[in-house]
């Protein structure tokens, strides 16, 4: 299976459009923190579901996998931060799409751990 057929890096690409769009919103004085950062976590997601995918064992996909899930949860915190900050009116679109990541990031989970035993 390769990464790009994969659902979950599909939609994990479509939030980090999401995200830079967003973070374009915030302050520039910004840029080098939150911004980096909400970025970064983004990025993450379908850059470790992309690489756990090709690795050659499934021990090893899921530990990617739990990255993933782990990118997801600092994203989910500092969007909730920056709507906190005032730094945008609303984080719902985002929140949805992210909520929606993490259903397929656990699907895949599951997948792999009932695969590797």
């Amino acid at each position: 299976m390769y990464h790009t057929d994969l659902e979950i890096w599909k939609k994990s690409i479509e939030l980090v459009k999401l995200i830079y769009k967003l973070t374009e919103k915030f302050p520039a004085k910004e840029q080098f923190g939150l911004v980096s950062q909400i970025r970064r976590a983004a990025v993450s997601i379908p850059s470790n579901i992309a690489e756990g995918s090709a690795r050659s064992s499934h021990k090893d996909a899921i530990r990617f996998v739990d990255i993933a899930l782990g990118s997801l949860s600092e994203l989910e915190t500092q969007l909730i931060i920056a709507k906190e900050l005032v730094f945008v009116d609303s984080v719902q679109q985002e929140l949805d799409l992210l909520k929606q990541v993490n259903a397929l990031a656990m699907g895949l989970r599951k997948y792999y751990i009932e695969r590797s035993e």
